[in-house]
């Protein structure tokens, strides 16, 4: 996979995920430093994770702070476009959520790889890097983690980790498995969020 293209996807994929704390932050009124910090741990909370576990210390956005200025920028931005975000139609958050989830499981299982993991730890690491940041957020905004509802989430990310993966090991080039798994993942998730797709619930009778 070509270093530039993937570097661009990942502050893509920043940006994006940026926009989706700051709307979730913009629902429940919050001052803009709730704001930034919301937008910052959605977009760099999972990658974080990722990179700690892997060792990739010190972690992406320490190193290129590059990171930080998108996300800084993004939120401004995004304050001051939508300054009404209760009169947002109800999709907008979830399907913004749903473009960054997608690229940054393709860059978590990029990354991954590129650390000589096995297929089964980078599917695992672009779950954590697509989840992760959303999961701390969630927690942060005080609502159930979208990863833990019945809804078609975390499926969609092993589903797409699993399909980049498998497309490696089948030959195809870095660039087509990657943009593959990322086509999966939000076709899937898309797809769960336009049909209201959910998974069995557990639960225990008296």
């Amino acid at each position: 996979m070509d270093s530039t293209l993937l570097y661009i996807i990942d502050l893509f994929g920043t940006a994006i995920f940026a926009i989706s704390g700051v709307l979730l932050a913009g629902r429940l009124k919050m001052d803009p430093f709730g704001v930034m910090v919301l937008g910052s741990v959605t977009a760099i909370g999972g990658g974080t994770i990722r990179d700690m576990v892997l060792g990739a210390t010190p972690v992406f956005w320490i190193t290129n702070t590059t990171y930080l200025w998108v996300i800084i920028i993004t939120c401004i931005l995004t304050m001051l476009i939508v300054r009404r975000p209760k009169r947002l139609p109800w999709w907008v958050l979830p399907v913004c959520d749903a473009i960054g989830l997608a690229v940054f499981v393709g860059i978590g299982v990029e990354k991954s790889l590129m650390y000589h993991e096995s297929g089964m730890i980078a599917v695992i690491m672009g779950i954590l890097t697509g989840c992760g940041g959303g999961i701390i957020r969630d927690v942060l905004a005080r609502e159930i983690p979208m990863v833990l509802r019945s809804e078609v989430y975390a499926t969609a990310c092993l589903i797409g980790g699993v399909t980049h993966t498998v497309a490696l090991e089948l030959g195809t080039s870095n660039s087509s498995a990657l943009l593959l798994g990322i086509v999966v993942t939000l076709t899937i998730r898309l797809g769960a969020i336009r049909w209201h797709l959910s998974l069995p619930t557990f639960a225990l009778t008296k």
